[in-house]
């Protein structure tokens, strides 16, 4: 049998941006009906601190299909040549088991990421939500501006960085790619004031985001901080705001953003408001009135790196991109009449 290896530059054709927001809208929706299995991601962290390996299965029913992700976290990879996650994603159908394609998980993380963004963008944000801030300018920060002009009609793009060479080539992604001027701000501060719509995708362990500085009526998709001891958002922002998830189970024990500050006394697990994909189906509610401020914590699950995966795969098949490669899977000696 024959099984799809796709590799980094594949993906980014086969997975565009807005095709990539209706896969993520479909997957989250699906996990929130209850037809999925996603048991938290395992990590074997690096002895140095300095990295881990993460392990991430799921199930999906629609489209159903079954995989693992396996990506290294490196945050020192951040401001260098290399993705600071790198790993792959590998598929089964459902009836034998037998193995479809293994990808390229960098380029579905980005972008799959950024899309989930914009799907709480299109649910939780103002409509009139066009003032946008991007905090970073790492590779979710040029997935962000994609899948923020993809579902936002933007009139306003400011970006602030410690490293303003990036910053300066995402103004210029920004302008080749979307028509966008866009700003470089002297300070996280000066770039979020009087932003409607916000993306923090940072490497940061501690706050770069206040509550203070926010506006009513903003957005906030904090994308960043994956793990229980690190967070973008101080406890004021999550406080002052409507929460939201991506998976409960993820969110109260995977996510600095909630847990720290829940370990201030500041909020418990009633603050969060309900997953998107419950938003998604009307099983929890979502924005309130304009001048109520939307927190989206992205933490990134596997069910939408499967969803992403499958719609790779079966667009490879069709145009037959990528390597179709013999890889087994039948038992030796049997007939291929029989098998």
């Amino acid at each position: 049998m024959s099984m799809r290896v796709i590799r980094q530059p594949e993906v980014e054709e086969l997975l565009p941006m807005n095709e990539c927001v209706d896969v993520m809208r479909e997957a989250l929706s699906t996990l929130a009906r209850g037809d999925a299995v996603l048991p938290l991601r395992n990590m074997v962290k690096l002895p140095d601190g300095s990295g881990l390996l993460g392990l991430m299965p799921a199930y999906l029913g629609s489209p159903q299909v079954m995989g693992l992700k396996v990506v290294t976290v490196m945050p020192g990879n951040h401001g260098s040549d290399y993705d600071s996650h790198q790993g792959a994603v590998m598929i089964f159908e459902c009836e034998h088991g037998s193995p479809l394609a293994v990808i390229d998980a960098s380029s579905i993380t980005a972008i799959r990421t950024a899309a989930v963004s914009g799907v709480a963008t299109q649910a939780l944000a103002r409509k009139d939500a066009g003032d946008l801030a991007i905090l970073g300018s790492g590779t979710q920060a040029w997935s962000h501006l994609d899948a923020m002009a993809t579902v936002c009609k933007l009139r306003r793009v400011r970006v602030w960085s410690r490293d303003k060479a990036r910053a300066r080539a995402l103004a210029e992604r920004g302008a080749a790619r979307h028509g966008l001027q866009v700003e470089i701000s002297d300070s996280a501060r000066s770039a979020v004031e009087g932003a409607d719509l916000i993306c923090t995708t940072t490497a940061a362990r501690t706050p770069i985001l206040e509550g203070a500085w926010l506006t009513h009526g903003v957005h906030v998709n904090a994308v960043g901080a994956c793990f229980a001891d690190t967070r973008e958002l101080d406890t004021a922002a999550v406080a002052g705001g409507r929460l939201y998830v991506d998976r409960r189970e993820s969110a109260v024990n995977e996510s600095g953003e909630f847990l720290i500050a829940q370990a201030e006394g500041a909020i418990d697990e009633k603050h969060i408001v309900g997953e998107l994909g419950e938003v998604l189906i009307g099983k929890a509610p979502g924005r309130g009135s304009p001048s109520e401020r939307t927190i989206f914590k992205s933490h990134g699950i596997a069910t939408e790196d499967q969803a992403a995966a499958h719609h790779i795969w079966k667009k490879a098949e069709r145009l037959n991109k990528g390597a179709a490669i013999d890889f087994g899977g039948r038992r030796a000696g049997v007939p291929e009449a029989t098998r």
